[in-house]
């Protein structure tokens, strides 16, 4: 079957049909997104090689459990034999789906344990629920941090996973600035009552109660740190290939909290969109198919979502 991988390069290739381990399933999908992250371990990131890709949205083929066969899903990407299913994203022993000792989604089957799967609701359709992982990952802020309806947050980046970002954060009731480069990506959260700004340097320093940073670059970590105030939080959601240098002084003076935030609660994700609450359609820039996988990674450079089907 064919598959995307990265071995050094990107290419598609042939590779094995995955033999199952007891309590897996076997998905053909139907969507998959290419995510930073994705672009980033062909920078390096990680040192991974194999078959790529962590967000998908697919179709259980083969189960043990015949309850599953059928099923539309989507995965949580930590997997673990530790039988700690609540602290597997941390656990030491864990694999993770295209991006740790774990062939990924981005392929025209592949295999995830049945305790990762969450059944799509009907009323989400595909080109919504490929965002379930970055929408996970956005409302982990909220599993982390109390934001208060009285703050004032700023989400440095315009990026998919800012703009998500800024949606689930408005939900709390708090004042949202998004920060940006792309003014043309800004209509969503504007509409939702948050401020967009492509002007960084004009922004107070040490204005905000809470500044998730959300650039996938170094620079965003030093606009971040400019805007958060004494006493206030920080929230690095980018991983990256690459080095930071950062004076941590003014961490230490002005005491500031840093949070380190990554997978979140996939079930509260799928119910928002269930409930129309969060937008994903202003985010859905391309679709190609899994064959032009090396034409879909080159125009996920500076986009939105580009995502693959199998079709």
């Amino acid at each position: 079957m064919q598959a995307v991988v990265f071995d050094g390069a990107l290419r598609l290739a042939e590779v094995s049909l995955p033999t199952l381990r007891p309590g897996e399933a076997l998905i053909a999908p139907r969507l998959m997104g290419i995510c930073a992250t994705d672009v980033q371990i062909t920078r390096g990131y990680m040192g991974f090689h194999g078959v790529l890709g962590h967000e998908f949205v697919g179709t259980v083929v083969a189960c043990a459990d015949a309850a599953w066969l059928g099923q539309r899903v989507v995965g949580e990407i930590n997997c673990c034999d530790c039988g700690d299913w609540a602290a597997r994203a941390q656990c030491s022993q864990r694999t993770t789906l295209g991006i740790v000792g774990r062939d990924g989604a981005m392929s025209e089957q592949f295999a995830l344990p049945v305790a990762n799967l969450h059944r799509v609701p009907d009323s989400v359709p595909d080109e919504a629920a490929v965002f379930a992982e970055p929408l996970a990952a956005a409302l982990q802020i909220v599993n982390q941090a109390h934001i208060r309806p009285n703050e004032r947050v700023a989400v440095v980046g315009d990026g998919k996973l800012g703009l998500l970002v800024a949606q689930v954060l408005r939900l709390t009731g708090a004042e949202i600035t998004l920060v940006g480069r792309h003014p043309e990506r800004w209509a969503v959260v504007e509409r939702q009552g948050s401020t967009a700004t492509g002007d960084a340097g004009a922004l107070p320093a040490r204005g905000w109660d809470v500044v998730v940073e959300c650039t996938g670059q170094a620079t965003g970590l030093e606009t971040s740190r400019r805007l958060v105030r004494p006493h206030g939080r920080l929230v690095l959601k980018s991983t990256f290939a690459g080095d930071v240098t950062l004076n941590l002084a003014p961490f230490v003076v002005d005491e500031i909290t840093v949070i380190g935030s990554r997978c979140g609660p996939f079930a509260a994700a799928l119910r928002l969109m269930a409930r129309g609450l969060i937008e994903t359609a202003p985010l859905l820039y391309a679709q190609y198919p899994l064959a032009e996988a090396e034409a879909a990674f080159a125009a996920a450079h500076g986009q939105l979502k580009v995502v693959m089907h199998t079709k």
